[in-house]
């Protein structure tokens, strides 16, 4: 589903978006420093699955790790992602554990 489909920053808004036939699924952000607070994650009911969710999370945070900025998930569903996925672990500031 997310082949085809582009990531964008739109730092206008504060999200990560990416745009998926007619459906957009966002993720909200604000970023301070060198960290970056990942807030909300809103994804259209017809776009749920967990593989979409898993790969959009992916995405975000690829594009994190190649600013090189650390990342605080605060939004559950994020923090559970960083949890089951030891390679971005790293990417959290010194002193934070999920």
């Amino acid at each position: 589903m997310t082949e085809t489909a582009e990531l964008i920053d739109n730092d206008f808004l504060r999200q990560f978006e990416l745009k998926v036939d007619n459906d957009m699924a966002v993720i909200e952000y604000s970023l301070q420093e060198r960290k970056i607070f990942l807030t909300k994650m809103i994804i259209p009911d017809v776009m749920k699955s967990d593989s979409f969710e898993k790969e959009f999370l992916a995405m975000v945070f690829d594009n994190i790790k190649e600013r090189n900025i650390s990342v605080v998930p605060t939004s559950p569903e994020i923090a559970k992602f960083v949890r089951s996925n030891r390679k971005y672990k790293r990417m959290l500031p010194v002193g934070i554990r999920i």
